[in-house]
């Protein structure tokens, strides 16, 4: 059986150690803080074997030289981020696999936020690991990409079953969900998502993991090729176009 135990680290960053019973395998999924890490491996007497990184940003990839040191673990990262990105002993593209005891887990690119971010999905477990690029109600900032390849990308991930389970790196939701309905404001399913947020926030739940349906059916950067949204935000019906709009309303609101 595959377990994720989620923590907050740093100011809103989740850590994941993604533990595997059988093989006692243990992945970190980044490393925004190297010392949590291994405190919170060491609380749960999990052994770390391996880090799975999604992007080369500090508070993502900055403890992997640490936790290397400690553990001895093997370090996998994108193949397009190797040169910013310490201690990689694998390079990884999209449509490679990389595996945790039996289960084995698909790299998707995902660029957009980071040229060279890519996204985990496992399968037969029902999860992926998406980093910044996706995030409940919303998507990373794209400090490096281009909107046609943000969308590309995001389209990877829409395509996912629809019971994934995604497992974003920050607490953003409630900022977002402020967006979305602004974005969307017609939305009842949205409507009701956002208050379940607001209700989880105000007990100091998480929201992360999100279900992939949901975001479907709410995330207003995951529906820039609905025709409603479009309409309020384009001309023309192009979903790039309104994906960009949204992009850029989100950046300065």
């Amino acid at each position: 059986m595959l377990e994720v135990h989620q923590f907050p680290c740093l100011s809103d960053n989740y850590g994941f150690l993604l533990h595997d019973s059988e093989s006692q395998e243990t992945v970190c999924i980044d490393t925004p803080d190297a010392d949590e890490y291994l405190s919170q491996a060491r609380h749960r007497g999990w052994q770390i074997t391996q880090i799975w990184n999604t992007h080369w940003h500090p508070d993502h990839a900055g403890g992997n030289a640490a936790i290397k040191a400690a553990t001895h673990c093997q370090v996998i990262a994108p193949e397009g981020e190797a040169s910013k990105i310490e201690s990689i002993d694998r390079a990884v593209r999209d449509g490679d696999i990389v595996r945790i005891g039996d289960y084995s887990a698909r790299v998707i690119d995902v660029g957009g936020h980071t040229m060279g971010h890519v996204a985990f999905h496992l399968p037969e477990a029902h999860l992926a690991f998406v980093g910044d690029s996706l995030f409940a109600l919303g998507c990373g900032r794209m400090f490096e990409g281009s909107p046609s390849q943000f969308w590309q990308s995001l389209s990877r991930l829409k395509a996912l079953p629809p019971e994934t389970l995604l497992y974003c790196a920050h607490e953003y939701t409630a900022s977002n969900a402020r967006f979305a309905l602004h974005a969307d404001p017609d939305n009842v399913a949205l409507a009701e998502y956002a208050r379940e947020i607001a209700a989880r926030r105000a007990r100091d739940l998480p929201t992360v993991p999100t279900r992939l349906e949901r975001e479907l059916a709410t995330n207003p950067f995951l529906r820039a090729d609905d025709p409603h949204l479009q309409g309020r935000w384009t001309e023309g019906g192009d979903a790039v176009a309104t994906f960009a709009a949204l992009r850029a309303a989100k950046d300065n609101f």
